[in-house]
């Protein structure tokens, strides 16, 4: 699946024919037109206008079918209904945008546009954004933007085969989130870490569930997952089966615009999101899904949030292995996960690495308690610069309901420490990424040791010094409760050079004793130059 690979350089052709740059000429071309722009502004600017060139292309193919078949209106809205594609009116048609897109007027006729299809579709409502009209927008390059949008298809068959749009979405909002630095953290998790997650967990049917889901990756992933392995492990096994009829997502974000994006991104793939749920108080104050127990839970929370409200819940249910501090979130969000798992649910989410050794503010007693509870069923160290918003190093916690012989082997009073620190490759001066390689080593080594099959062979798990250790409870309490697998896994071995370490040493010493010789030489001269224009030292 190298093709799925989404790098900035050196592509040229995947195995679907599709030219893997045309991604990154759109953004720069977009990006030349975003002038003095704030990213944070900028994004809902793009985006929206990518989703209604979607919507509308979509719409159009329908339209020519309707067209061309004598029995049918392709003006009627309950054709499109019955066919579970968009209706599109007149007015919010790409070709209307495309032909006004030099009017002084443009921003106005697109935010009309946006109107006019939340009007017509009930699952869009309050969804899209609708300030293009706004006075700080320039819209002569919002008309060049349009021209530019323009250029691509986005929803017709082959275009939606080869899944352009969703590409063309996910990269810009890569972009965009390292454009705003910190801030692009909040809505987008990076492609990579999603895919281990996703990897590790196999979340083949049931219910998912991302109480802080910002843009929705985790669904996305998710859904790409099924289409992947519908052949092998899906109960399914059937390739016309709908994303929805597997998995029932539910989600909730904080942030109204981050989760408008999110809906778009999931309604351009058909993904119900009517359990996709906003308020501005969040998942702690406000539970969407207070009653939800959940087969996959996938997060990625604020890390070391200390503006969650604690405050004002001292006494919450929540807290079965006791109080979170007020002054950082991370087990608050840990037991909310663990609160809202089904009796064989299981958990994969990301944290800040200080979540596996901190002894402060009682989060040591919190963590000791989940532990005593046997929940945890792994924990990943991920390679540093990895996230767009954050050096902060961080890792991943997987945490299992039920570890008893069922679907995977007997793991109780047993932990898995993987050390992926040293896998990953830079693709930036800035930026890390997992290749597809390296996250097959992490997930398969996971399931080796659930006792999986392995690509249809069944291979025993075995530990490998500096990488991977199971490790039983015992071992966890005399290590102090501390969850950070540099502690089981130990270090490598490195290869000799097969050179005796006395000649070594000899020969080295030699090497250094000359570089000392050479350098006073060099200092020498450097002094007498200075000397000879009125320098001394």
């Amino acid at each position: 699946m190298e093709s799925d690979k989404q790098t900035l350089k050196g592509r040229t052709v995947n195995g679907n024919g599709v030219n893997l740059g045309f991604e990154a000429k759109l953004w720069v071309a977009a990006d030349k037109l975003r002038n003095n722009m704030d990213a944070a502004e900028y994004k809902h600017v793009v985006l929206g206008l990518i989703f209604l060139k979607y919507i509308s292309d979509a719409f159009t193919e329908v339209y020519e079918e309707l067209r061309l078949d004598q029995y049918a209106d392709p003006e009627d809205l309950d054709e499109y209904r019955a066919r579970n594609a968009f209706w599109v009116p007149p007015q919010s048609r790409w070709d209307y945008l495309q032909k006004n897109a030099k009017q002084p007027t443009i921003g106005k006729i697109v935010d009309d546009a946006m109107d006019l299809l939340e009007r017509d579709n009930a699952s869009l409502k309050g969804v899209l954004p609708k300030n293009y009209a706004r006075e700080g927008l320039d819209k002569q390059r919002l008309g060049e933007l349009v021209d530019l949008i323009g250029t691509i298809g986005l929803g017709d068959s082959e275009s939606r085969s080869k899944d352009i749009l969703g590409r063309v979405y996910e990269y810009f909002l890569g972009q965009f989130a390292d454009a705003e630095g910190k801030k692009g953290g909040q809505f987008y998790t990076p492609q990579s870490i999603v895919r281990l997650l996703v990897a590790m967990l196999e979340p083949f049917r049931g219910r998912v569930y991302d109480p802080c889901c910002g843009s929705g990756g985790m669904f996305i992933q998710s859904e790409k997952f099924i289409q992947a392995h519908q052949d092998t492990k899906s109960p399914t096994n059937n390739k016309t089966r709908l994303y929805q009829e597997d998995l029932s997502i539910y989600g909730q974000e904080s942030n109204q615009t981050t989760w408008r994006l999110c809906k778009m991104n999931l309604a351009i793939r058909h993904i119900d999101s009517k359990f996709v749920a906003w308020n501005n108080e969040g998942s702690f104050l406000n539970d969407a899904h207070k009653d939800l127990k959940t087969d996959y839970l996938l997060a990625n929370p604020p890390f070391n949030d200390s503006d969650w409200k604690g405050e004002m819940l001292r006494e919450d249910l929540r807290w079965k292995y006791g109080v979170p501090p007020v002054g950082n979130a991370n087990f608050a969000w840990v037991q909310h996960f663990i609160h809202h798992l089904a009796p064989q649910g299981i958990a994969g989410f990301v944290l800040a690495n200080g979540s596996m050794s901190s002894n402060t503010s009682n989060e040591g007693e919190i963590r000791k308690n989940i532990i005593e509870a046997d929940l945890i069923d792994c924990m990943v160290a991920l390679p540093s610069q990895l996230f767009y918003n954050t050096m902060i190093p961080a890792c991943l916690w997987f945490i299992a309901r039920n570890k008893h012989p069922n679907k995977y082997r007997n793991r109780r009073g047993e932990t898995l420490f993987i050390d992926a620190r040293n896998l990953g490759t830079m693709i930036s001066r800035r930026h890390r990424e997992l290749t597809l390689d390296d996250i097959k080593k992490v997930a398969d080594t996971y399931h080796a040791w659930r006792g999986e099959p392995i690509e249809n062979q069944t291979g025993a798990y075995r530990d490998v010094v500096g990488f991977c250790k199971a490790v039983k409870l015992e071992e966890i309490r005399n290590q102090g409760y501390i969850l950070t697998p540099g502690r089981y896994v130990g270090i490598a071995e490195q290869e000799g050079d097969g050179e005796p370490f006395e000649e070594k040493m000899a020969r080295l010493t030699v090497e250094l004793s000359e570089m000392f010789k050479r350098s006073h030489e060099l200092e020498g001269d450097i002094r007498q130059r200075l000397g000879a224009i009125g320098y001394d030292l």
